[in-house]
C-alpha cells in the first residue's frame, strides 16, 4: 500500500509471571501489539506457565530461563521472576545475543553488576532497568523544572504505603499456583543469603530486612531523586526500626539536606512522593499504585507571586508510566536510542544502598 510504512515487531520472551508479569508487562505488550509480540514465556510454575500460555496463545513455554533465552527468533528478553535470579537470566540472554529490560532491582551486589555490564559489552547488546516511575511524564517535567528551579533548600522523599495485596485483591484477579519444584524455596534462599552476605556481610535478620526493602521498594524512590537532584554526598544519619520494616536516614547535598522515609504497613493508602523546595518555588511529584493501572502521576507546584501564593497541579497524560517506559525499550532496540536507565545506573543506587547500610 502507498505511504505504508511497516512497524518493525520485536519478538519478546518473558521470564517469571508472577504479579507484574500479570497486571502489567503481559497486558501493556499485548496492548503494544504493533510493536511486540509475546513469543516465549518461562515459569518453575506448570499450571502458571500453561495458564499463561493459553491466555496470550504463547506455543513456546519453557521451564528453564536458559532454555528460553537460546530460542533463535527472540529479539530482547524481559526478566521478571524472583531478584535472586535477575543477573543468572540477564547474563544467559546477552550472550544469546538478546536485549534485556530487566525489572527492579537489576541485581543484589556489585560484582553481579559487573557480570551484567560484561555480558552486555561482549556480546553488543543493550540492557535497560525498569525503573518506570522514571518515565512519567510529571517526572520528568518536575526534572524540567527542577533544574531551573534556583537555589535548593530542602528536599524529601517518601514512600510509605501498604501491601501490595491491597490494592491488587480490589482491582483485578492474579493466578497463583503453588506447584513449584521442590528444589525451588531451599535454592532461593540459599541464593539470596549467599548474596546478601557478599553485599553487606554477616548482620542480623532485621538489617537484612533493611537491604531488600531498599533493593526493592526504595530503588525507585532513590533513582528517581538522582535524577530530579543528583548524587548525595553522603548519609548524616539512618535508622530502621520495626525489625527492619521502617528506614530514615538524611542525605547531605551541598547547601542542603533530604530526608528520606519509607515503610510499608496495613493502611490500604499508597503515599509516594518526592519534593523539592526553592527559595520560591516547591515541586513535589506525587505518584499512586502501580497495580491499578493508568491512575495518573500528578505534579504538584507551589509559588509566591507578589502578595499570592499559587498552588498548580498538572496531570499530563493517563498514560501509566511502564507503557512509556516500554516504549522507549522499544526505540532502543529498534532505532539505537540509548537507554535511559543502563545497568550502570543502578550501580550508582548499589552506592546509596552501601551508604545508608554503613549509616546504620
Amino acid at each position: 500500500m502507498k505511504g505504508f510504512l511497516a512497524v518493525r515487531k520485536l519478538k519478546v520472551g518473558v521470564i517469571g509471571l508472577g504479579e507484574v508479569a500479570q497486571i502489567i508487562h503481559l497486558p501493556i505488550l499485548q496492548i503494544l501489539s504493533e510493536k511486540f509480540e509475546i513469543a516465549a514465556l518461562c515459569d518453575i510454575s506448570p499450571g502458571l506457565l500453561q495458564t499463561m500460555g493459553r491466555l496470550y496463545n504463547v506455543p513456546n513455554l519453557y521451564a528453564e530461563a536458559g532454555e528460553l533465552v537460546t530460542q533463535p527468533d527472540l529479539d530482547a528478553v524481559f526478566v521478571l521472576n524472583s531478584d535472586e535470579y535477575h543477573a543468572e537470566c540477564a547474563i544467559a540472554a546477552a550472550r544469546n545475543k538478546k536485549h534485556v529490560l530487566i525489572e527492579k532491582p537489576m541485581c543484589l551486589t556489585f560484582s553481579e553488576a559487573e557480570a551484567i555490564v560484561q555480558a552486555r559489552d561482549a556480546a553488543g547488546v543493550k540492557i535497560m532497568v525498569g525503573y518506570m516511575r522514571r518515565f512519567a511524564p510529571a517526572f520528568t517535567e518536575a526534572v524540567r523544572q527542577v533544574k531551573a528551579l534556583g537555589r535548593i533548600n530542602y528536599a524529601r522523599v517518601r514512600d510509605l504505603i501498604g501491601q501490595n495485596g491491597f490494592f491488587i485483591e480490589q482491582s483485578t484477579v492474579v493466578q497463583r499456583f503453588n506447584d513449584f519444584p521442590a528444589w525451588a524455596g531451599p535454592d532461593r534462599a540459599e541464593r539470596a543469603n549467599r548474596l546478601l552476605k557478599e553485599a553487606i556481610g554477616e548482620v542480623s535478620p532485621e538489617y537484612k530486612r533493611v537491604y531488600r526493602l531498599l533493593c526493592g521498594l526504595s530503588s525507585h524512590d532513590l533513582s528517581a531523586m538522582r535524577e530530579l537532584i543528583g548524587m548525595p554526598e553522603r548519609v548524616k544519619a539512618a535508622s530502621t526500626w520495626n525489625g527492619g520494616q521502617f528506614i530514615t536516614a538524611i542525605f547531605e547535598y551541598p547547601g542542603f539536606n533530604v530526608t528520606f522515609e519509607t515503610g510499608i504497613d496495613k493502611i490500604r493508602r499508597f503515599d509516594a512522593h518526592l519534593e523539592v523546595y526553592g527559595e520560591e518555588k516547591s515541586i513535589r511529584v506525587q505518584y499512586n499504585t502501580p497495580y491499578i493501572r493508568h491512575l495518573p502521576t500528578r505534579l504538584f507546584t507551589g509559588e509566591t507571586n507578589g502578595e499570592t501564593y499559587i498552588e498548580t497541579e498538572l496531570r499530563p497524560t493517563y498514560k501509566d508510566p511502564y507503557t512509556v517506559e516500554l516504549e522507549h525499550f522499544y526505540e532502543i532496540v529498534v532505532n539505537g536510542v540509548e537507554p535511559k536507565t543502563p545497568p550502570e545506573d543502578f550501580v550508582e543506587d548499589l552506592k546509596i544502598f552501601q551508604m545508608i547500610m554503613q549509616a546504620l
